[in-house]
């Protein structure tokens, strides 16, 4: 497994982001999983990397050139990319990862949640995405998805593809057991 984590560069205003993003790093690496992250050594990407990295793990960061000195790219990684754009960033890490996994962050990390989901949705990869949702982070958006299926914009068995937990353990054991959804026409009236 090598498990692809989207976070924020930022720590946030709650010890527990950091504690998640601890908690997840060395889940990864006990359970003999690789990180796949954005390369920086701070905020939540920071935290996730050391933690894998303390715990004996294997982490690879990618991260575009314009941004190595502004997110300040980490010095003690397994392996850091250095690519040339965000969408040369988003496709290493998509190509070397088998699953997907958003902690808390800002647009970024949305924007990249998002691509990857679409891409599941459109049968570009077949690998599992989720959120961590510390502290019910995700909570609003979570119940905001679920008004997308019943406004008729997503599909039922594209929304059920994100999954959702707040125990990283758990999380992780769910991306082992994944079977992806047998996915219908997407294009087209959603109407039940």
């Amino acid at each position: 497994m090598k498990i692809c984590v989207f976070c924020g560069s930022s720590s946030g205003f709650r010890p527990d982001y950091r504690d998640a993003a601890v908690a997840l790093g060395r889940a990864i690496a006990d359970r003999g999983a690789s990180l796949v992250y954005g390369g920086s050594k701070v905020g939540l990407m920071g935290a996730v990397a050391d933690a894998a990295l303390a715990a004996g793990g294997e982490v690879i960061g990618v991260i575009p050139e314009a941004l190595r000195d502004k997110e300040i790219a980490h010095p003690h990684l397994t392996k850091l990319h250095v690519v040339g754009s965000m969408h040369e960033r988003k496709q290493m890490m998509a190509d070397l990862s088998t699953g997907f996994v958003a902690l808390p962050g800002g647009l970024g990390t949305l924007e990249e949640l998002f691509e990857i989901w679409t891409w599941a949705q459109l049968g570009y990869h077949k690998k599992p995405v989720g959120l961590l949702d510390v502290a019910n982070f995700y909570e609003k958006l979570d119940a905001f998805l679920d008004h997308t299926v019943e406004a008729g914009f997503v599909r039922a068995e594209h929304r059920d593809m994100l999954i959702v937990d707040d125990n990283p353990v758990t999380l992780l054991d769910r991306y082992e057991n994944y079977q992806p959804v047998a996915l219908a026409k997407w294009i087209g009236p959603t109407e039940r």
